[in-house]
């Protein structure tokens, strides 16, 4: 790989999901923010979220989306929310190929509910009706990404498949 891959979309779109099989795939790292991040802080993304505020979990995560674009090209995926950080796809673009995987919010809320706990802007009622504010606030940035998957009736595997596709004949990459 000569570029990383970003992955962005909803929380419960498949980013870490489809994210490790196409680093398997590529033979690649896969690095998974969220994941650093409560590691380093040794705890759950919502309690981050909690303790610290919105804006210094985002400020956590821009730094380590930095740090992650700055090492060995690898599959990254960050949070449903970085790539909703104005000036984020575009610091992305020149090293990487950013990806939109696109999920419908009825869709993304359920695959999101079978990780209870780690999706802070989900918690409470109606987690649909999130995720479809979400969606219309958060889609005009995921629409900066060089390109868009729909992972709507598709198995993992071959949104997967279609990511490695896609990077293998993009120019520069």
């Amino acid at each position: 790989m000569k570029k990383h891959i970003v992955l962005v979309g909803l929380a419960g779109s498949g980013k870490t999901t489809i994210g490790r099989l196409v680093a398997e795939q590529l033979r690649a790292g896969f690095v998974d923010i969220d994941l650093i991040l409560a590691r380093r802080e040794g705890k759950a993304i919502t309690l981050i979220f909690a303790e610290k505020g919105e804006a210094a979990f985002r400020e956590m995560e821009r730094k380590e989306m930095d740090a992650a674009l700055a090492t060995e090209p690898a599959v990254i995926a960050p949070g449903g929310g970085w790539a909703a950080q104005p000036g984020a796809i575009e610091t992305a673009h020149p090293r990487a190929l950013v990806v939109y995987l696109r999920a419908r919010p009825e869709t993304a809320a359920q695959r999101a509910a079978s990780e209870e706990g780690t999706r802070p802007l989900l918690v409470g009622e109606d987690p649909v009706a999130r995720m479809r504010q979400m969606l219309k606030d958060r889609e005009p940035f995921y629409l900066k990404a060089h390109t868009q998957l729909d992972t709507e009736r598709k198995t993992a595997e071959d949104v997967a498949r279609e990511v490695v596709r896609l990077a293998q004949t993009t120019a520069g990459w």
